[in-house]
């Protein structure tokens, strides 16, 4: 039996996994971009759910491909503006050992993940697709996606292969943001954003600073707080929450910023993976 064919994908499709087997083949004819969210289920202290990290790479991921999506219904036949994206099923737990002393926290081994995420991308390759942007919300993955960089560079170099932080791309936002010396995990900038995805998500009565100031830490935590040389411990050694910062200053209107920042760094990365 002759199997149907179809010219175009559904307008309102932006998920990989919503797409018919037919519309696959017309998202690799038109070399697509796919990504891919990756984030954690991890201890977020008090107030946090335990999957913010996933949260907030899937909401960056979605709103990029929207981005993508307008732009390219925007853009006249002749424009260099490039085609649309396809947001791939998310990876929900990540690498998580220095939270794992914390209720919730499930982690992957860092080899593990490496292996997820390049046999993910690697049979998404092998079937066409060649232009691949990881998004991760938990920083804790940042090494492990660097593996997988390079050993997908051995093993497809022809693929375009490219990961992100989340809250790290927002230098700007939170720069102004009013921030305890000590900062990061569950803190100010991770609980705005929260706020501005989903209030509901957010248990605002329970929100609770954790390590605020350098001199409250151990000077074996003090140390991991310089960026090189690197060192780590687990994050009840930071605070009984686990938490870096006060998230009670957080607020919607910031995380909105902070987002709009995010997303539109990452569009702009995208459309040059896309024009390559």
């Amino acid at each position: 039996m002759t199997r149907q064919s179809v010219a175009e994908i559904r307008p309102q499709v932006r998920k990989y996994g919503e797409l018919t087997s037919l519309e696959v083949e017309v998202a690799k004819a038109n070399d697509a971009l796919l990504i891919l969210p990756v984030g954690a289920c991890e201890q977020h202290g008090d107030g946090l759910p335990l999957s913010t990290d996933s949260i907030r790479a899937d909401h960056v991921a979605m709103a990029v491909a929207e981005e993508l999506a307008v732009a390219e219904d925007l853009a006249d036949s002749d424009s260099t503006v490039p085609g649309r994206a396809f947001v791939l099923p998310s990876i929900d737990y990540g690498v998580s050992p220095h939270h794992g002393n914390l209720p919730g926290t499930v982690s992957l081994d860092p080899r593990t993940f490496v292996d997820i995420v390049t046999t993910v991308v690697g049979q998404l390759c092998d079937s066409g697709f060649t232009r691949i942007l990881v998004i991760t919300g938990h920083g804790g993955n940042i090494a492990a996606l660097g593996v997988a960089q390079q050993v997908l560079l051995s093993s497809h170099p022809d693929l375009t292969f490219a990961y992100s932080p989340v809250s790290g791309l927002a230098t700007d936002t939170t720069a102004q943001l009013p921030r305890t010396e000590v900062s990061g995990h569950s803190g100010e900038s991770e609980t705005s954003q929260m706020l501005a995805i989903d209030g509901s998500l957010v248990d605002s009565p329970r929100l609770t600073a954790g390590a605020t100031a350098l001199d409250e830490l151990s000077p074996r935590a003090r140390l991991t707080r310089t960026k090189s040389p690197s060192s780590a411990v687990t994050f009840d050694q930071y605070a009984d929450n686990g938490v870096l910062g006060d998230p009670r200053t957080a607020t919607a209107a910031a995380g909105e910023d902070i987002l709009g920042e995010i997303i539109a760094k990452l569009v702009s990365y995208s459309k040059e993976m896309l024009r390559l």
